[in-house]
């Protein structure tokens, strides 16, 4: 049921960007292994930023940007065309909307600042 109300909401939100577009399609053609794959991409990313933030470093350090620029290219490789300007979009996104800022946060307190950033 939660995953149709994000659906949707999606749809709504971006249904006639090229983005969205993009991602359907590929999303159709993804099995349940692909799509645990992209998932897995997507945290190993998020990790490589977490793991900056727990050794202290600084968000624009070269280790919390090696991070973004893997979760931008996870976003590229399994869903649509992720630009550095729509990937500074997503990151505000993240720290605005409770559900990512949720997402973040349960990992590390500070870390959808910090993705954001």
């Amino acid at each position: 049921m939660t995953q149709d109300i994000h659906a949707a909401e999606a749809k709504a939100r971006w249904g006639e960007t090229d983005a969205y577009k993009d991602s359907q399609q590929r999303l159709a053609g993804y099995s349940k292994e692909d799509i645990a794959k992209a998932q897995l991409a997507m945290q190993e990313a998020t990790n490589l930023v977490l793991n900056a933030l727990k050794a202290g470093l600084p968000a624009d350090s070269s280790e919390a940007m090696a991070g973004a620029e893997a979760h931008r290219k996870s976003i590229t490789d399994w869903w649509y065309e992720c630009n550095y300007e729509m990937h500074k979009n997503l990151a505000q996104m993240y720290l605005q909307d409770p559900r990512f800022k949720a997402h973040y946060e349960s990992q590390a307190v500070g870390l959808a600042q910090f993705v954001s950033d």
